[in-house]
Order: C-alpha cells, then sequence, then structure tokens
C-alpha cells in the first residue's frame, strides 16, 4: 500500500521524462484552456491542440490549499473530472487522504510548501503515479493560483526508450529531482518504461533492447554509482 511520498518517488523519473518530451515537442508557447470543449492549446513554434484535457485541481494562496476539480462548485464535465476521480479512488482504497480528501492545506502536505506551484506539483506527481497518466501541465490562473492538467494526445507519447534518453532522465533526474528513495523511484521508472529490471539488494540493472544501466546505491537507498553498456543483451 503507497504512501504519498511513495508515490512521489513513483512518479519523478517517468513524469520527468513526458516534461522533458514535451517541453521539446512544443518549445517556446503560449498556453490556452478551455474546459467547456474541452480543449487545452499550445500556440508558439510547434502548435498543438489537444482535445482531451483533465482538470486535477487547483493551488490557491488564499486559502492557502488545494481544491480537487471533482470538489470544484463550477461544475465541469465529466471527462474533465474523470482522471481526477481515479485519483480520488486510488486514495481511498489505499488510505491516501491527500488524494480523496476535497480540500488539502498546504501546511497537511510534506514539508508544507508555501508556494502554489510547490503544492500543484506534489498533487500532479502523486495523480500522476495514481492513475497512469504521465503528461502535465501547470499554468497560473489569476490572483497566485496554479491549476495542474493532465493531457491526452498521441504526440505526448514518449519514443522507445534509447540507451542516451535513459541515462539523460536518470542522471540529470537524480540530481534535480527531489526524491526520499532512488532505488524505489529507479525500479518504478524501469517498470513503466517497460524495461527489464533486476537485483534486490546489490546493484540494480536495469535493461533494454540495446543497453544495459547499473545504478549502485547506499544503505539509505540514494544512489552513488550508475555505469553503462550499450549493445544487445547477450
Amino acid at each position: 500500500m503507497p504512501t504519498f511520498l511513495e508515490l512521489q518517488d513513483d512518479a519523478a523519473l517517468l513524469s520527468f521524462e513526458h516534461q522533458l518530451h514535451l517541453s521539446e515537442r512544443v518549445g517556446e508557447h503560449n498556453w490556452h484552456v478551455d474546459l467547456a470543449q474541452p480543449r487545452f492549446d499550445f500556440a508558439g513554434e510547434n502548435p498543438l491542440v489537444c482535445d482531451r484535457v483533465h482538470l486535477l485541481g487547483s493551488a490557491a494562496p488564499g486559502p492557502r490549499s488545494w481544491l480537487w476539480s471533482w470538489a470544484n462548485p463550477f461544475g465541469y464535465r465529466a471527462e474533465v473530472l474523470e482522471i481526477a476521480l481515479r485519483a480520488k479512488e486510488f486514495g481511498e482504497r489505499h488510505g491516501i487522504r491527500e488524494l480523496s480528501e476535497a480540500e488539502i492545506p498546504f501546511d497537511a502536505l510534506p514539508g508544507s510548501p508555501q508556494e502554489p506551484a510547490q503544492v500543484a506539483s506534489l498533487m500532479m506527481e502523486a495523480a500522476k503515479a495514481a492513475t497512469g497518466h504521465w503528461s502535465g501541465y501547470q499554468g497560473p490562473t489569476g490572483g497566485g493560483t496554479r491549476a495542474g492538467f493532465l493531457l491526452d494526445h498521441p504526440e505526448l507519447g514518449l519514443p522507445a526508450p534509447t540507451s542516451p534518453r535513459t541515462m539523460r532522465v536518470l542522471q540529470q533526474g537524480m540530481m534535480e529531482l527531489r526524491m526520499q528513495d532512488h532505488r524505489r523511484a529507479c525500479a518504478s521508472y524501469a517498470v513503466n518504461r517497460g524495461l527489464e529490471v533486476s537485483g534486490d539488494d546489490g546493484p540494480m540493472w536495469i535493461t533494454g533492447p540495446d543497453f544495459r544501466i547499473g545504478v549502485e546505491f547506499n544503505e539509505q537507498n540514494l544512489m552513488t554509482k550508475m555505469t553503462a553498456t550499450l549493445g544487445a543483451p547477450s
């Protein structure tokens, strides 16, 4: 039964790769969302229109809380609420109040984050891990509030894993992301990416179609070393 913090580790690296892919796809951009249609537009050097958009919720500085979209009195369309409701069901099933309660105070989250963008990120990562929907976007909606969305579009799907990309995700992710358990994060990423994982206690081996990556951890399950071997595994 995962905790809210464990969901952060489960989501971290695959979410990071999806964000890299989204950034490369749309480049410099502006965005606009119309939840009545629903439709999410990236306008700029590489325009993209997503006609499947899911509002997770919003983090507002006034009440200093996150409000799930299904609890918002505005009354959104069913398809807009679908993924947030799926995250709610996951939270109820596993006893994760951050996913199942309508409104979550900033101070009730790990580390008591104060910035709406930080809060939106935490809630979005947990929802991604809970629902298996990985392409996300958060943005300002006025008054300091940040809204979190998950997007579906064929061009936002990841290409097949390659050695350079996998190494970049693991190395850059370990340096830049805040994770509690690197071993758990690596294993979750590999499984969700369709890669083979082996090694329970010592080094972890992540094997792809033409590469094998070894990751070593200390007693706190923090990464200490990473190596890669290219070529099809024997």
